[in-house]
């Protein structure tokens, strides 16, 4: 019977469906995180009788034919690019990015990645690096004697000093968007590689070219909703409950075929 590959595809789209809403509610803690959603599509049709056939010798034409769907398949699993919340935080390297735009990191493969994760940190040689310890390009490096950082909406870095009134400025730090950045491929560690389909990046300073904001002292935090994650939970876990009787009801009626008689 059809009915039962039919009721296996959509419970293996529900489980999939618990798996990214599972993997949602595990990172409502982590910083810069965007939610996914799963996205289906109904796999082939059998053509059993077309439509527009003739159905008669006087030329008539079925106006609808007779089409068996054969199941779900996952189309995609897709970011959901909204702009979490900003916690302050105080510290002298954590930067929130306030609208568009990510943060390229150097990988040690020479690849660039790119983050939403503004939780910075000091190397040992007072370089500006992720918590991965990944340095931020452009390398910007902190001197040994500097006694506050300060970094500005536009992304200036400026050190403070004891023998000094005036800052003096290290650097700064760029913005980089996509023309698709639902494209970008999540490695982790909060990380994103460029594609084909995200497009190249982007340099920019931050607060131009459509690019958002820094805001120093602050972190962003997940864009979760625990509440909606728990409802859509219920809702697939209801859709796979379904689908397994589906795959009972389809048992019994086997069943009751082999015993005719």
């Amino acid at each position: 019977m059809r009915v039962l590959k039919i009721a296996a595809t959509g419970m293996a789209a529900q489980q999939m469906r618990v798996e990214t809403i599972s993997n949602n509610l595990a990172n409502m803690s982590t910083t810069g995180y965007n939610a996914r959603r799963a996205e289906f599509a109904d796999l082939h049709y059998q053509q059993v009788t077309r439509a527009g056939t003739i159905s008669a010798s006087d030329g008539s034409v079925l106006p609808t034919g007779v089409q068996l769907g054969l199941g779900v398949r996952p189309a995609s699993v897709t970011v959901e690019l909204s702009q979490g919340s900003l916690r302050a935080t105080g510290g002298d390297l954590d930067v929130a990015i306030e609208g568009r735009g990510y943060l390229e990191v150097a990988l040690p493969s020479g690849l660039s990645a790119y983050t939403r994760d503004g939780g910075l940190k000091r190397s040992a040689e007072g370089v500006i690096v992720t918590s991965e310890g990944f340095p931020v390009a452009p390398e910007i490096t902190i001197p040994d004697d500097a006694r506050s950082i300060a970094i500005n909406a536009e992304g200036e870095v400026f050190a403070f000093f004891d023998d000094a009134v005036e800052a003096q400025e290290l650097g700064q730090l760029n913005l980089v968007s996509f023309a698709n950045a639902k494209g970008l491929e999540a490695i982790g560690s909060n990380l994103f590689l460029e594609t084909e389909a995200s497009g190249p990046p982007n340099v920019s300073t931050a607060g131009q070219d459509g690019l958002g904001t820094l805001r120093h002292g602050f972190l962003e935090d997940s864009s979760v909703d625990p509440v909606r994650e728990i409802t859509e939970l219920i809702e697939a876990q209801r859709g796979y409950e379904l689908n397994a009787k589906v795959i009972t009801a389809a048992d019994q009626m086997l069943a009751a075929t082999t015993q005719v008689r």
